[in-house]
């Protein structure tokens, strides 16, 4: 488990496995791939604060598989694991079960 507790609107995600072959069977050599720009929320900060100081709660939660932006947030190495912290203004959507 991640020992990462981000900061106000702040959003920490674990990206998703990507396919290692095509639809068709073919392999995908490592520098053709792209990184998935979906992943699982992993830790959320306490909220945004607005222009009157009050505190507005995160729509996502720990565990919300979202989709996000291919230039959005930053990487960042957590316990030798890759994970990329975003502002939940940079998520694009929640992905329902």
């Amino acid at each position: 488990m991640d020992k990462i507790r981000p900061l106000q609107d702040r959003v920490v995600i674990r990206r998703v496995n990507e396919e290692e072959k095509t639809a068709g069977g073919l392999f995908i050599p490592d520098t053709a791939k792209e990184p998935p720009l979906e992943g699982e929320v992993v830790a959320v900060g306490n909220g945004k604060v607005l222009d009157d100081g009050s505190v507005r709660a995160l729509e996502v939660k720990v565990g919300d598989r979202v989709l996000f932006g291919k230039y959005t947030g930053s990487d960042v190495i957590l316990e030798g694991e890759k994970r990329l912290v975003v502002r939940e203004d940079d998520i694009l959507g929640i992905i329902l079960k």
